[in-house]
């Protein structure tokens, strides 16, 4: 029953924090990449877009701020292609940086990410990792929180992190494994499926004075 409630606390934990990762993977997208970038000229009505980039960028950042001056989010990459005939950006070695209020901050790399449009979906392929560390809404200093895959995919509309690869979670130094994983932030439901296992370490209790 005790190791029953260890593994109900930890998941408590590790759901509390999923939503910084999701919106951290979601800053990923591309949608001020595609409102910094030159417009492509347009193809004639008569000629469908066909899968050939119609811009590209190389060793490229995107930075955003917030009102008062404060980076909110910047954006590295080696390459950057837009294909017309999808409205997809794809992002060779990408790297994210994204800060919350509170300046906690999340990164996201992988070795390749393609975006929809309007940012709204993301995957990331290829050693995916997500981590955030920080402090919480009331300051208070939160344990390294980490996501690792061979693919993720972010829904901003539906707030949504899945993938059907075997997926590591780490909380300091408590770890989830599953083959699969899906997370809805609306509903703070998150699932590990396949073969599942945990590892929790025990807290130390602060000593008395």
């Amino acid at each position: 029953m005790t190791r029953k409630r260890g593994y109900g606390r930890a998941w408590d934990r590790l759901t509390i924090y999923l939503p910084v990762i999701l919106m951290g993977v979601l800053a990923l997208g591309t949608y001020w990449l595609a409102r910094s970038t030159p417009t492509a000229p347009r193809a004639s009505a008569q000629r469908a877009p066909t899968h050939d980039p119609d811009y590209f960028l190389r060793g490229f950042s995107v930075k955003t701020f917030d009102p008062s001056g404060r980076m909110k989010s910047e954006l590295n990459g080696t390459e950057a292609h837009h294909f017309p005939d999808t409205d997809t950006m794809e992002i060779a070695q990408p790297r994210m940086r994204s800060y919350n209020e509170t300046g906690a901050l999340t990164v996201a790399t992988a070795n390749r990410a393609i975006s929809n449009g309007d940012g709204s979906e993301v995957q990331l392929f290829g050693n995916a990792v997500v981590t955030r560390e920080g402090n919480d809404a009331q300051g208070r200093p939160q344990p390294k929180m980490e996501i690792r895959s061979e693919f993720l995919h972010a829904y901003a509309n539906s707030e949504k992190l899945k993938t059907n690869k075997p997926v590591t979670l780490k909380r300091g130094d408590d770890v989830f494994e599953g083959d699969s994983m899906d997370y809805d932030n609306l509903d703070r439901v998150l699932e590990l499926n396949g073969r599942v296992r945990g590892v929790l370490q025990p807290r130390v209790a602060a000593s008395a004075h």
